[in-house]
């Protein structure tokens, strides 16, 4: 099997995060890429985020009748600070056997990830799939990551990614980004305006009859 993870706060989910899975699903050929809200974010104030309960139900909507697309409340069963570190050995516990895992994310995030929680371990657990905008020029994971952890990578160019010491691989993968952000989609809903096609309808009728974003 071989599973991708997208995680992130979904807050709300949209075209654009729909879009990015399906060529992820397409470009390594994965069998499932499983949708991971955050129940607490350890980078956002808690107040900020819309509950899990209507997170979760915008993204049931979005992805219905789409049987390579699916969603797990994993993180919300845990009562503390969401952290990706756990949710990876989880499900690699829980689903060990014939399970290639690759955790999605955006380029942004990854050169941030020296912030997230035991990132070094979260990079020699799983595969890596960093998506990136057009035009963005590759030069190696060092200037991202610390040289002495870098040099533990070494590019393959049979599978295009760095090879770590446990034979995960960091890919770097174009994608076509939408721009659209959940932040502008909350905006827009607090201004009156229109975000039609920025999300599925199932998820701007859900937004609409459940008055959400209006004092965002």
């Amino acid at each position: 099997m071989k599973w991708g993870l997208l995680g992130g706060t979904f807050d709300p989910i949209h075209t654009g995060h729909l879009r990015c899975a399906e060529e992820i699903l397409e470009i390594f050929d994965l069998n499932r890429i499983i949708f991971i809200p955050a129940s607490k974010p350890p980078h956002k104030i808690q107040g900020d985020i819309t509950s899990f309960h209507h997170r979760e139900q915008m993204i049931t909507l979005a992805i219905e009748g789409n049987p390579v697309f699916s969603f797990s409340d994993v993180e919300k069963r845990r009562e503390n600070t969401s952290y990706s570190v756990e949710t990876v050995e989880y499900i690699l516990k829980k689903y060990m056997e014939n399970l290639e895992l690759y955790f999605i994310l955006g380029q942004d995030a990854f050169h941030a990830i020296q912030t997230w929680r035991e990132w070094e371990k979260l990079l020699l657990l799983c595969n890596f799939v960093v998506m990136t905008r057009p035009g963005y020029e590759n030069k190696g994971l060092e200037g991202i990551l610390p040289a002495s952890f870098a040099s533990r990578f070494t590019y393959d160019d049979h599978v295009k990614g760095f090879r770590g010491p446990t034979g995960h691989v960091i890919f770097f993968r174009e994608v076509t980004f939408l721009d659209i952000s959940s932040s502008d989609i909350r905006q827009r809903v607090k201004q009156g305006k229109s975000i039609k096609f920025l999300v599925p309808e199932t998820v701007r009728h859900y937004i609409a009859k459940s008055s959400l974003y209006k004092n965002a």
